[in-house]
């Protein structure tokens, strides 16, 4: 008996450490020798660039990661989707949106107990083999009916934990001109989060153990001008030129007081959902379709005065295409038969979406440069299509720019962001690093990696099969 106990193999633990929007170029170059833990697991780990969901964005893009299905499959493409075929009609993509299993699930169902904190969509709260602090979607953490996290019995041990502060699940205002404000927002959730990380570390059992950080985020949006010299924005005597730098200084120290903690046997893994570019404009998608004649509205909106396009009065008769806003642009056909007053004949559709599609791919620049605007049907880049899908999903100037949903402007360029102060948009680039328990890979360099292989990687790492369905792979170290 006591043989079979000294032979049994130790059961792995793997922890992962999500930020979001972290970038390559600054973890794995710029700044490696600044980040003296991340360097180490980068040093002695394997790590590649771990390429994004389409589109690029938090919201399908943790989601897609940890449950290994396309947005197509997963059914929903940004934060706001539509419900239906109608024009109104929107939801946001919370946890009940998400229908398959996430990596903690099945990892649950194994017998594996799970503590999952700040990842996207988690809330409303659902049920783990363990303990679960909701993500940025939550909409208080102070109201007494709103329940952050599972068991419920964990929110009081948070609060005598962190009082008489709050926990945050997110940066309160970070689309604000005041940087200052913004800076003490940013480490005040960070410091709190990982002062409640540490005492989950030391205080609940766990085999597997994630959590994501949002304001490696918030602070990109918010400073990207302060920090890049190319940016259009940038003042060279900024105050905040260094800003960023010290922030990754700061979460890098965060990060290793939970290395510390972590038990001889755990694996390691640094995430990304993407990475950063600078931003520089916005094309107006709405103005633009309005200009090209595929968009008509009952009354010319008021130059200067914005206005929502939930706000204006379409002549849907007389209308063919619509877009939203975001940090990449969704355009909507209205096809007869599909929307209450379509106008494209479903035996057109197929001409007429690849000819809109010519048409935007041939914006340009505001100097008539040409853009490299990047556009995909759904179809052919998912596995399966769910939900409403946009017709066409656009990355103007390969992410370079935004697109702006709302009227009013004077022009189809604007270098002002319609909801609110911000200075970056996401590349499709983010991380990906691995780290064995004896830190003995050396350092190495990994072909690119997608983040549909995050959760087979994982689950190998338990000796857990992969799932139906699951599109990634396993990552080989």
């Amino acid at each position: 008996m006591l043989k079979k106990l000294f032979g049994r193999k130790k059961e792995p633990k793997v922890f992962v450490i999500g930020l979001d929007c972290a970038p390559p170029e600054l973890i794995f170059q710029a700044w490696r020798n600044e980040l003296p833990n991340l360097k180490r697991l980068l040093d002695g780990g394997a790590y590649s660039e771990m390429y994004s969901s389409t589109p690029a964005i938090t919201v399908p893009a943790w989601a897609s990661m940890t449950s290994s299905k396309d947005p197509g499959v997963l059914g929903f493409y940004g934060f706001r989707n539509r419900s239906d075929y109608t024009y109104d009609n929107r939801y946001i993509a919370t946890s009940l949106s998400v229908k398959e299993k996430r990596v903690w699930d099945i990892l649950g169902e194994a017998g594996k107990q799970c503590i999952v904190a700040g990842v996207p969509q988690t809330y409303p709260v659902k049920p783990v083999n363990g303990y679960l602090i909701s993500s940025f979607l939550t909409p208080s953490t102070t109201n007494p009916n709103i329940q952050w996290t599972h068991p419920v019995t964990l929110r009081p041990e948070i609060e005598r934990l962190l009082a008489p502060e709050v926990y945050d699940v997110d940066v309160p205002q970070f689309r604000t001109e005041d940087k200052a404000f913004l800076l003490k927002q940013i480490y005040d959730m960070t410091r709190k989060r990982f002062k409640v990380l540490r005492y989950l570390l030391e205080e609940k059992p766990w085999d597997f153990f994630m959590f994501v950080e949002m304001g490696v985020d918030r602070i990109h949006h918010g400073m990207w001008a302060h920090h890049d010299p190319t940016h259009h924005k940038h003042d060279p005597n900024t105050p905040f030129l260094n800003a960023i730098k010290e922030y990754y200084v700061y979460l890098d120290q965060e990060i290793g007081t939970l290395l510390e903690r972590l038990p001889a046997d755990t694996h390691i893994i640094v995430v990304s959902d993407h990475g950063v570019k600078r931003m520089d404009g916005g094309i107006c998608i709405n103005e633009w379709l309005r200009r090209q004649g595929h968009l008509t509205l009952l009354e010319e909106p008021p130059e200067g005065r914005l206005s929502s396009f939930e706000k204006v009065e379409v002549e849907w008769s007389k209308s063919a295409a619509w877009g939203d806003g975001g940090y990449y642009g969704r355009v909507f056909l209205n096809v007869a038969g599909r929307e209450p007053a379509g106008i494209i004949p479903p035996g057109e559709y197929e001409s007429f979406r690849d000819s809109l599609a010519e048409e935007i791919r041939n914006i340009p620049a505001p100097d008539g440069t040409p853009l490299h605007n990047v556009v995909f049907k759904p179809q052919e880049i998912y596995q399966e299509v769910r939900g409403v899908a946009p017709d066409l999903i656009v990355y103007f100037d390969n992410l370079g720019w935004r697109s702006v949903g709302s009227l009013g402007h004077h022009d189809v360029y604007t270098f002002e962001n319609d909801t609110g102060p911000d200075d970056a948009n996401h590349a499709e680039n983010g991380i990906y690093i691995y780290t064995t328990p004896d830190y003995s890979l050396g350092g190495k360099r990994l072909p690119d990696t997608q983040l549909m292989d995050f959760t087979p990687t994982v689950l190998n790492l338990f000796g857990l099969p992969g799932q139906p369905g699951m599109q990634g792979k396993i990552i080989e170290h």
